[in-house]
């Protein structure tokens, strides 16, 4: 596998993702942040959080797929969420739960006031390493 995630017991733990990715392999793919679109640009889940987090995430798997890599290759998510605030984490966590996507690489949550298009709520990049 050439992605190994770790939580250091000298780091904060942490519960929903790992600290630190190791990778191994010799390609890199970057995936560019996805959003609450179907293939052929549908809106998808407005004003619905969770909604939106789901199509973003199955978005970035379809992604990785086209390119034989998968969420378990993954090294880096950085998630952008509008308006953030910790009472969302709810919405976050449910989801990705809905995916059925259970990796946890390393992830950074930034809030920002605005994405590309006003009804957007959430945007997702990916790096992942294959062999």
């Amino acid at each position: 596998m050439p992605v190994e995630l770790h939580n250091p017991s000298t780091l904060p733990a942490a519960d929903v993702y790992r600290q630190v990715a190791v990778s191994t392999g010799t390609r890199t793919v970057h995936v560019a942040g996805q959003v609450a679109r179907t293939a052929d640009g549908g809106r998808v889940g407005e004003g619905d959080l969770a909604a939106q987090v789901e199509q973003a995430y199955r978005n970035v798997a379809a992604a990785l797929d086209a390119v034989g890599a998968g969420f378990s290759d993954v090294a880096r998510l950085r998630v952008y969420v509008v308006d953030w605030t910790p009472d969302k984490m709810s919405a976050l966590g449910e989801g990705v739960g809905r995916t059925g996507i259970t990796a946890t690489p390393p992830i950074t949550l930034i809030g920002v006031a605005a994405l590309g298009e006003p009804d957007l709520l959430v945007e997702v990049e990916a790096t992942a390493v294959l062999p």
